[in-house]
């Protein structure tokens, strides 16, 4: 008999197309074999939404919507969803899905899933809780700085002056809870610095400030829960001043898979995305973000995705597909390692 498979998709969050992008490139490799995918779409209000139309040509679109999905789909409940399931794969990046709310939602249910588990997704998609962790473990990052609505009531100029007091330009400017570098900003000066922090705040409660390292963009996929196995190095290629939406969903830069650098770089990156990985208490599934400056040759740590791209454009399978690990076998262990999960925690 198949395994059912939940693939769940869309979401509130604002990295919904993606999202829709991610599952139909999953839905179209997975071994049909072994597997009968059952597709759930999410739309924005948040209701759940059977979907039983072909999504292959999805893959092909720059920005899908969900409504044309939904149209006429069946609403289910989460008693549905578990009567049709008999495993959970999250497609779902961002708040809402990446940051372990879905994944606590499959705990209560008793249902194995695909990826990290609650704590290490929330505390992945936090980018603040995530440095201040990776700073205890004493691994290597940039200098960073934070601020919230809160802190920011009597004005935000206060708080963007201690900021700079304490970080060079330029600086990033980001939400702490989002992904696919949605409201982020890249900032010279004072006036941008404060025009970046009020628009973070559209995303979230939480700010966090970075001070920019100079270096190249490499990122690696880890897969695996006691044991780990690590993807080969990829690099970003960037054609703007960061690596913002529409390059990393639509097509505006290029990657290097494998990445162009020195054995003694990719060691150091390959044991700090194991450390990293651990450190937040990740299982099933990541992709680990760092920094290679060419000019003191260190590695530094920059984000950590619990539930990353699957999209024709995304890293982490074409880094697996460097290391001889094809799209279908990577989902096939993917679900496989969200089984030892479950079955190890059943077992204590």
């Amino acid at each position: 008999m198949k395994t059912r498979v939940g693939i769940i998709f869309g979401g509130r969050s604002s990295e919904h197309e993606v999202s829709i992008m991610s599952a139909s490139a999953v839905i179209t490799k997975i071994d049909r074999a072994k597997y009968e995918p059952v597709l759930f779409a999410i739309d924005k209000r948040g209701a759940w939404h059977h979907i039983e139309s072909d999504m292959s040509c999805i893959a092909e679109l720059s920005d899908p919507r969900i409504a044309s999905l939904t149209d006429g789909a069946r609403r289910v409940t989460l008693a549905d969803f578990d009567a049709m399931t008999d495993f959970a794969f999250p497609l779902l990046h961002g708040p809402y899905g990446e940051d372990g709310t879905v994944q606590g939602l499959f705990e209560m249910l008793g249902k194995p899933y695909a990826g990290c588990g609650v704590a290490a997704s929330a505390l992945s998609m936090d980018k603040i809780f995530a440095k201040e962790i990776w700073a205890r473990a004493g691994l290597p990052q940039c200098e960073y700085s934070y601020t919230s609505r809160y802190a920011c009531a009597g004005g935000i100029a206060a708080e963007a002056a201690r900021i700079e007091n304490k970080l060079a330009y330029p600086i990033f400017v980001k939400p702490a809870n989002m992904g696919s570098s949605v409201g982020v900003s890249k900032v010279f000066d004072r006036d941008a610095l404060e025009a970046a922090i009020e628009m973070a705040f559209w995303y979230d409660n939480r700010v966090i400030a970075e001070q920019a390292i100079s270096g190249r963009e490499i990122e690696i996929g880890v897969i695996g829960n006691e044991e780990v196995r690590l993807s080969v190095i990829g690099e970003i290629l960037l054609d703007t001043v960061y690596y913002d939406y529409d390059s990393k969903y639509r097509g505006g830069t290029k990657l290097a898979v494998p990445a162009d650098i020195p054995d003694s770089v990719r060691e150091e990156a390959e044991e700090l995305a194991q450390k990293a990985y651990r450190a937040l208490g990740g299982n099933g599934f990541a992709r680990v973000d760092m920094f290679y400056d060419e000019g003191d040759g260190q590695v530094y740590l920059n984000e950590m995705n619990a539930i990353p791209g699957f999209t024709q454009y995304s890293m982490f399978p074409l880094a697996w597909q460097a290391r001889g690990v094809g799209f279908t076998e990577l989902v096939e262990r993917i679900i496989e390692l969200g089984y030892e999960r479950h079955n190890a925690a059943n077992n204590r």
